[in-house]
């Protein structure tokens, strides 16, 4: 694995872990709000996902090694443009997996760019405001502590403007490639509602999966590792 650096056309400098074994395919992994590509979930995931393509998992601005602020999806869609043209030079297939806002991101980057072959949305809200986020439920910080990461935690700068943000629900009819739709049916932060009405207005190849006693984002991936795996393998694949 090879840490690079990328320019946005607003200035900011985006990392990326490239997991290069010269397969034709990558799969970008954009985590959501409070994640890095270094995160212990994001680092597992991408390992296995190598075996079968090529992986470039991203740091959003404000996160991780990545400078600038987060702006909650406002500004973001530059973050994962750089990293789509830089997968563009080198591959014949892009997949796109997002989390949480991330998946907002990849739903949006899929609307703009045709180049896209699949996406996998996991907890995608329809919009930002609707984000429902009950941190006193269990669901919610249960997990949250299970995967505290100090060092990850000190990295986050978020940006205290209000910006207008793109809603997934208004742009998800002009995404057109193939999409799998994941949520969490005990999602306490983006209740699986959301998903489903994505999944419903989308006009695209799609499908939609629920995980039982599941909760948010990357808990897929850590409460059902082998159910995700495949899921997600079997859509791409």
């Amino acid at each position: 694995m090879k840490e690079i650096k990328l320019k946005t056309k607003d200035g900011i400098d985006i990392a990326v872990n490239h997991y290069n074994k010269d397969f034709d395919s990558v799969i970008i992994l954009a985590p959501g709000w409070f994640m890095t590509k270094d995160s212990k979930s994001f680092l597992e995931m991408s390992k296995i996902f190598n075996n079968q393509s090529d992986i470039l998992t991203m740091d959003f601005r404000g996160h991780g090694r990545s400078n600038g602020f987060y702006t909650f999806t406002s500004k973001e869609v530059e973050d994962i443009s750089v990293v789509i043209e830089y997968a563009k030079q080198r591959y014949k297939k892009i997949y796109l997996m997002g989390f949480s806002l991330g998946a907002a991101l990849v739903l949006i980057a899929g609307s703009k760019f045709d180049c896209i072959d699949k996406i996998i949305a996991v907890s995608a809200p329809t919009c930002f405001s609707k984000i429902e986020n009950k941190v006193w439920k269990k669901e919610a910080w249960i997990p949250t502590l299970q995967k505290c990461e100090l060092k990850r935690w000190v990295s986050i700068r978020p940006s205290l403007i209000n910006r207008e943000k793109i809603n997934p629900i208004d742009i998800i009819e002009k995404v057109k490639c193939p999409t799998l739709f994941l949520a969490g049916e005990k999602d306490p932060t983006v209740c699986s509602w959301h998903t489903e009405a994505l999944y419903n207005k989308a006009k695209c190849p799609k499908k939609y999966e629920l995980f039982e006693n599941c909760c948010h984002a990357e808990d897929l991936f850590l409460q059902a590792r082998e159910r995700f795996i495949k899921i997600c393998l079997d859509w791409l694949f």
